[in-house]
C-alpha cells in the first residue's frame, strides 16, 4: 500500500499564516528574480491574500498577478484582499516557477514560486538562491539545480544505507563483497 502524504496547508490555515518570502536587497544589480514564495498550498483564493500583504511595505500596493496555470489547479479572475481586488491572470508561456506581480505605481517583480510540497531544506536552498542581487539564473533554471541537487542527497543517503546494511563490506572492482583475507597486503605483511 503506497501512502501519500500531503503537504499542504488547508486553505483556513493558509489565509491566517504569513507567507513566506526571501526577497532580493534593493541594490542596483538587476537580475532574473526579485526573491521566492513559498505558498502553503495550491490554492491561489488563499494565498494571494497573505502574499499582497507582505509586500505592500516594501513594494507598494500589488493589484495584478500572473501565473502559468499548469501549477495551479484553479486560476481565480480575481481575489479579494485586505478590502480591495488583485485581478489575475494567466500565460502559459510564462515559466511555470515563476509569479509575476503588478503594481500601476511603483512597477513589476518576478518570484520563484517554490512548490507547497518542497522539502524544508530544498525550499532554504530556492529562497537564498532566488534572492541574491543580479542573478541571472532563471526560476527554472534553479528548480533544475533543485532536482539535480536533491537526486544527489537522495543518492548518498542510498549509497550510505546499503553500505551499512551490507556491515560496511569491501566490494571489488567487479561488485562482489570482498573479505578482509581477500585484501591485499601491505608491504610490511600486516593483515
Amino acid at each position: 500500500m503506497i501512502t501519500a502524504l500531503d503537504r499542504t496547508a488547508p486553505r483556513d490555515l493558509a489565509a491566517e499564516l504569513p507567507a513566506r518570502l526571501s526577497l532580493t536587497p534593493k541594490t542596483m544589480l538587476a537580475g532574473q528574480l526579485d526573491g521566492a514564495w513559498w505558498p502553503r498550498s495550491r490554492d491561489l483564493g488563499a494565498e494571494l491574500p497573505p502574499l499582497a500583504a507582505a509586500l505592500e511595505e516594501p513594494w507598494g500596493r500589488i493589484t495584478r498577478v500572473t501565473v502559468n496555470p499548469t501549477r495551479w489547479p484553479a486560476v481565480p479572475h480575481t481575489v479579494p484582499a485586505d478590502g480591495r481586488t488583485l485581478h489575475v491572470a494567466w500565460f502559459t508561456e510564462q515559466d511555470p516557477d515563476k509569479l509575476i506581480l503588478l503594481s500601476y505605481t511603483v512597477g513589476r517583480w518576478d518570484l520563484l514560486v517554490i512548490p507547497p510540497e518542497t522539502e524544508p531544506a530544498a525550499a532554504a536552498r530556492l529562497m537564498a538562491a532566488a534572492a541574491i542581487p543580479g542573478s541571472v539564473l532563471t526560476a527554472g533554471v534553479l528548480m533544475a539545480n533543485e532536482a539535480a541537487i536533491g537526486r544527489g542527497i537522495r543518492d548518498a543517503l542510498r549509497q550510505e544505507s546499503g553500505w551499512e546494511s551490507e556491515g560496511g563490506a569491501c566490494m571489488s572492482p567487479f561488485g562482489n563483497s570482498m573479505d578482509r583475507r581477500d585484501l591485499p597486503l601491505p608491504g610490511n605483511g600486516w593483515r
